[in-house]
């Protein structure tokens, strides 16, 4: 059984938390985890229900531990919404010489219904992204 109480399969959700926003995902691999936790976020203030996809962007992060790459990765989507008004409707991350490569498959967010306050920045509190024998976990909280 995984995190949730569920076979480890992958997944997120939200957390109630005063004026910010907690995530929660899991996955059987750190790059699943992270990509879940970009859904959970991005899910928690537009409903991505039929959204299209309509630009791709590709960053490339380097950081020494986990946890600064789950900010780094968060901290990316933060900016697109904040200077593009874009969301991420799907994300790839793959490994690449010690960098994560993230593809992000973006959405206008104008063309989306908004039903939450969306992210303004990615916090260290309760900062977490760990893996064991059952798959990975990760937690982060945002101010929104």
């Amino acid at each position: 059984m995984g995190a949730e109480g569920t076979a480890l399969r992958g997944g997120h959700r939200g957390v109630p938390h005063t004026a910010d926003l907690t995530v929660r995902a899991w996955a059987p691999t750190r790059e699943e985890c992270m990509a879940h936790a970009v859904r959970g976020v991005a899910e928690a203030f537009v409903d991505l229900t039929g959204a299209r996809g309509v630009r791709s962007r590709v960053v490339e992060l380097r950081a020494d531990r986990d946890e600064d790459l789950l900010v780094d990765l968060l901290e990316e989507v933060v900016y697109r919404l904040d200077t593009e008004d874009e969301v991420p409707v799907d994300v790839v991350l793959t490994e690449v010489g010690g960098a994560l490569r993230a593809e992000l498959l973006m959405a206008d967010t104008r063309t989306l219904t908004v039903i939450g306050a969306a992210p303004k920045a990615v916090t260290l509190h309760g900062l977490s992204l760990s893996g064991g024998p059952e798959g990975w976990t990760c937690s982060v909280t945002l101010d929104v």
